[in-house]
Order: structure tokens, then sequence, then C-alpha cells
């Protein structure tokens, strides 16, 4: 090759460099004015901020290398700005579509470009969002949604115990026996394991009330294998004097004695309230007691059962037998 063709070649060489520095000066000045304009708007217009980094990352992406550190430091912005849009959504009480929307792009990009405490506080900003929504479907008596929901959030923090309470209490409104215990169950367990006796005294108290309810229920409909089942899972949660009413209402109807006497023994020992208070143990007493062919017992304690809606039973189970 002579030297005349050789100062050609280099010649074009030159141009060509001349045009491309200029035009990589000029690309990378366009992710600068991107980033900039962000940087302005972060303080008092997060939304406008967000498009502007955003806009810098895609510039910078074009560019390449010249621009990574521009799109580096748009991307370590754009987690926090993010999760401010979903905080003010949620503390504003945007509608839940917004708040729903801002929450799970800001858990999105915090897992793209965040680090994992921004990752764990998007976590916490997407929880309250589904909260937010599901406590909004259960004031509408909207409940098939509202669980929906609750599972959604659940499946983003399983230890969220209020979403596992309000399941629970969305099942007792159905009246879904089995879904309530096992929801009510996982929540008493939950509580335990951070050692919230409030909660576990508060569920547990719940969770009696309504299986001892049940079991009325099915003692009055003369389901006694029921009523007794019933009964057997509102104990698993405490007792109290009226649980032990209804069991002995139960075994005495069902001709076990001996079970019946012992549980309206143990109901007067709670019952600390006036004779009339007292009465309906003493019927059942009475009833056990006659079943067992306790005549004189029975007696007594059908004279401790002459109150208010026993009053009348009473007499006529007296008068059966006989007492004096």
């Amino acid at each position: 090759m002579n030297s005349r063709k050789l100062r050609k070649i280099a010649a074009i060489l030159t141009v060509s460099a001349m045009v491309a520095f200029p035009a990589i000066a000029q690309d990378r000045n366009a992710v600068i004015d991107a980033y900039n304009e962000g940087a302005k708007a972060s303080q008092t217009d997060p939304v406008a901020a967000i498009k502007a980094f955003e806009n810098a990352i895609t510039l910078a992406d074009k560019v390449g290398d010249s621009a990574a550190d521009l799109k580096q430091k748009a991307s370590q912005v754009l987690p926090g700005l993010y999760m401010k849009v979903a905080s003010i959504a949620i503390n504003e009480k945007k509608p839940v579509p917004e708040m729903m929307k801002a929450a799970k792009a800001a858990k999105a990009v915090a897992e793209k470009y965040g680090t994992q405490a921004q990752k764990d506080n998007a976590t916490i900003i997407l929880v309250q969002a589904y909260n937010s929504q599901a406590t909004s479907y259960f004031a509408k008596s909207d409940f098939a949604n509202a669980l929906v929901t609750f599972d959604s959030l659940l499946a983003v923090n399983p230890n969220y115990v209020n979403a596992i309470f309000n399941k629970a209490l969305i099942f007792k409104q159905q009246n879904n026996a089995a879904s309530f215990g096992d929801a009510i169950d996982l929540y008493i367990e939950k509580a335990k394991a951070t050692n919230d006796t409030l909660k576990v005294k508060q569920a547990s108290g719940i969770a009696l009330e309504y299986f001892r309810a049940a079991g009325s229920k099915a003692n009055q409909a003369e389901k006694l294998d029921d009523a007794l089942a019933l009964l057997d899972k509102a104990s698993k949660y405490g007792s109290d004097k009226n649980l032990f009413y209804y069991y002995a209402d139960v075994y005495n109807k069902k001709k076990n004695f001996d079970k019946g006497a012992e549980f309206a023994k143990k109901g007067l020992d709670l019952e600390t309230g006036t004779p009339d208070a007292k009465a309906k143990f003493y019927f059942q007493l009475g009833i056990a007691q006659a079943g067992k062919g306790k005549t004189a017992e029975a007696c007594a304690s059908f004279k401790n059962s002459v109150y208010g809606p026993f009053a009348e039973p009473s007499k006529i189970q007296m008068k059966n037998l006989k007492c004096q």
C-alpha cells in the first residue's frame, strides 16, 4: 500500500472519530438533562421525577458504558420515589385501585433496583394496601372478595395476624364452623408464638362463645351427638358456667346421668350469683339425680330451682317425684 493511500485512510478515520465523539457527548448530555430533571422534581413531584429518571435510564441504555454511572444513580433513586407515591396514596386514602396499583409498582421496582431494606418497606406498603382493600370489601359485606384479598395479603406476609383474625370473623359471620375453627386456631398459634396473651385471650373467648352457641343450637334441635362434638370443640378454648350447663343438659337427654350431674355441679361451683342464677344448674342436677334414682336428693335440687323459667318445670318434677 503506497503512502498516498495510507494518508487517505487516516484522514477518513480522523473524520469518523470527530463525528463519533461529539455524538456520544451529546447523547450523554441528554441523559444528564433527564437525570437533572428528575432530581429537580423529586422533592415536589415524585410522579414527574419517576418519569424523568426512567427516561434517563432508557437513554443511558442507548448510550452504553459512557452513561452507566447515570443509569446506576437513577436506578438507586427510583425505589424510594415509588414508595413515596404509594405512601401518599395510602395516607390520603386514595381510591383502592389507585392505592393497589401504586403499592404493587413500588414492590416491583424495589425488587428490581432496591436494597433489602427498600424491598422490606415496599412489602409493608403492599400489605397496607391489601389490608385497606380487604377492609373495604368487609365493610360492604362483600365477603368473597374480602377473603381473596386477605389471602393475597397473607401470600405476601404470612405472619400478618390481623388478616387471619379478620378471615376468622368472616367465617364466623358465614357460620362456616370448620373454616372458622381453622382460622382462629392459626391466629391463636401465631399469637402464642409472640407471647401476645391479650390476643390469645380475646380469640379464645370468641371461639368458646361461637362453638358453645352452636352446641346449644344443635341441642335444641335434638342433634345430641352434634351438640356434644361442638361443646367439646368449645372446651378447647376454655370453660365457663354456661358451657357446663349445656353439657349437663345434653348428657341428661342422653340418659348419661353421671355426666349430667358432674357438669351441673361444675356449673354451680362457678355460679356465685343469686338463687335465680343458680336455678338452671339445680334443675339439671335434679334431672340427673332423679335419673339415677336418688329421689330425696332430686327433690332438694328441684326446690332450689323453682325460679324464673325453671319454676314450672321444677314444680312438675317435684309432683312426679312426690316430693314433700
